[in-house]
C-alpha cells in the first residue's frame, strides 16, 4: 500500500510523524484495518535517525501464542523440544532500529508482562536463558481495537498501555476523508497500469460516483484491490465503466444522503493537483504555470477559483 493523501487529516498526521521521527518515545497508531498503520510506522522509521538500522514488524495476531514468545525474545539451545540451536529474538534483531508490534491488543497477558519489562528496563531475555541482554529499540505499536475497552474487560494491562501510548497517531477511515479517494484512484491507476505496460485509463462518471459513495469498509487496501481488479477485467479499455466494479460497490447504498457528484469530484482533484504542483515548485507561480503548461494568468484564476492559500513569504 502507498502513502497518498492531501487532506487536512493526512497533513496533520504527517506533521506528527515529522515531530516524533527523531525521538525514542513509543508511538501507538490506531485505526481500522487497511488504513495504513504499518506504512505510518515505516515512515517514522525511515524519516528518523534510526533509518540505517533494521525495521522489524510482527503481527501479534498472526503467530500462535506458544510460538510468539520465542519469536519475540529468542531462545537458547535445549530450552524446549526442537530447540536444537540458539536463536536470536526479533526484538534483539531490531537493536538500534525500530520494532513494530501490529495488533498489539492480541498479545497474551504473560507476553504483555515481558514486553513491559523490555520497555522499562531496555533489556531482553531469551527463553531458557538467565542472562539479560541490553537492547536499544524504538517501539511502535498499532491496533484496530478499542484498547480502553480491552483494559476494562481485563484483557490488556493498563500499565503497558500507558507505556505504549506516549504519542498516539489516529488514522481516520477512508469514509471520513473522501477528498482523498480521487487522488488515490489516480495514483493506483497510474501505478498498476505502468506495471501492466498499458496506458492509464479513467473511470466513467457513473463508476466514479459509485466509488465516491461507497463506504470502503476495507479502507485504502480495499480501494487498491478494486483498482487492480478493474484493470485486469477491463482488457486495456480506456474507460472503466461500472460494469468492471465489484458487485458490492455497484449495489451499495450511498454512504451519504446525496451523491458526491462528478463535477465536485473533478474540482476537488483539480484543487489538490494545483496545490501539490505549487508545493513542488516552492509556491513559485511562474515556474508552476510553466510546469503545468498553463499561462500565468490561467494559474492565478485557478488559485483564486479554489481559494488556495499561498504562504505570505512567497
Amino acid at each position: 500500500m502507498d502513502m497518498i493523501g492531501q487532506s487536512r487529516n493526512f497533513e496533520n498526521m504527517m506533521d506528527l510523524v515529522e515531530r516524533v521521527k527523531d525521538t525514542d518515545v513509543p508511538v501507538l497508531i490506531q485505526g481500522e484495518s487497511g488504513t495504513g498503520k504499518e506504512l505510518i510506522a515505516r515512515s517514522i522509521h525511515e524519516k528518523g535517525y534510526r533509518h540505517t538500522s533494521a525495521f522489524i514488524a510482527v503481527n501479534c495476531g498472526a503467530i500462535p501464542e506458544h510460538l510468539l514468545e520465542s519469536e519475540l525474545f529468542g531462545f537458547t539451545k535445549g530450552a524446549f523440544t526442537g530447540a536444537v540451536r540458539s536463536r536470536v529474538g526479533l526484538i534483539e534483531e531490531a537493536d538500534g532500529g525500530t520494532f513494530f508490534l501490529d495488533e498489539i491488543a492480541e498479545l497474551s497477558p504473560p507476553l504483555q508482562v515481558k514486553l513491559l519489562r523490555v520497555l522499562q528496563e531496555k533489556e531482553t531475555r531469551r527463553v531458557g536463558e538467565n542472562t539479560t541482554r541490553r537492547v536499544d529499540v524504538r517501539f511502535i505499536s498499532a491496533s484496530n481495537k478499542d484498547i480502553d475497552g480491552e483494559i476494562e474487560a481485563g484483557r490488556f494491562r493498563e500499565d503497558l498501555y500507558y507505556r505504549l501510548k506516549i504519542i498516539v497517531i489516529e488514522i481516520p477511515p477512508l469514509r471520513e476523508r473522501r477528498e482523498e479517494i480521487v487522488p488515490l484512484l489516480e495514483h493506483f491507476l497510474s501505478k498498476y497500469s505502468k506495471e501492466q505496460g498499458r496506458a492509464a485509463p479513467s473511470f466513467s462518471q457513473r463508476a466514479l460516483n459509485l466509488l465516491l459513495n461507497y463506504s470502503w469498509p476495507g479502507n485504502i487496501r480495499e480501494l487498491q484491490n478494486e483498482v487492480q481488479r478493474c484493470l485486469i477485467l477491463s482488457n486495456k479499455e480506456m474507460i472503466l465503466t461500472e460494469n468492471f466494479l465489484s458487485e458490492r460497490i455497484v449495489g451499495c447504498r450511498p454512504a451519504k444522503p446525496s451523491l458526491y457528484g462528478f463535477i465536485q469530484a473533478r474540482a476537488e482533484f483539480e484543487r489538490l493537483y494545483i496545490r501539490e504542483a505549487l508545493k513542488r515548485c516552492n509556491f513559485h507561480r511562474n515556474k508552476t504555470a510553466q510546469n503545468l503548461g498553463l499561462s500565468r494568468q490561467g494559474l492565478f484564476k485557478l488559485i483564486k477559483k479554489h481559494n488556495i492559500e499561498i504562504p505570505d513569504n512567497k
